[in-house]
């Protein structure tokens, strides 16, 4: 699944499939298959699963407030076009980060997705 070595070309083909799924109304968790393969992308990137949850999470960590703020303006931008919002905590320059999916009760490629743009965005 790897197009151009990049870890946002690892997920481009879950995310091309998210978008059928988004589209066709039918968000389903993510199988033991699918988790098998995306979500070690994800723990390399720095994820990792919440525990007593079906979700995952990230601290991202900026130079200023100024940095984190725009991290989460276009993150928000993205999640509200996408309708799916992340829960997330902010403190000067860090960002916590919590992706699930409420209308499965645990993590889908709309999770998958978001993280991948998570990541461009918070890419140096």
């Amino acid at each position: 699944m790897n197009i151009s070595g990049g870890f946002a070309a690892d997920v481009a083909g879950p995310a091309l499939i998210s978008v059928f799924i988004l589209q066709a109304g039918k968000v389903h968790r993510l199988s033991p298959e699918e988790r098998g393969e995306l979500l070690p992308n994800l723990r390399a990137a720095g994820w990792v699963e919440v525990e007593g949850r079906d979700a995952i999470y990230k601290e991202f960590l900026f130079k200023d407030f100024n940095q984190a703020f725009g991290f989460m303006t276009r993150v928000g931008l993205q999640a509200e076009k996408m309708d799916h919002h992340p829960e997330w905590f902010n403190v000067y320059n860090k960002v916590h980060v919590t992706l699930s999916t409420h209308d499965c009760s645990g993590l889908s490629h709309r999770d998958v997705t978001l993280a991948g743009f998570i990541e461009q965005v918070a890419a140096p």
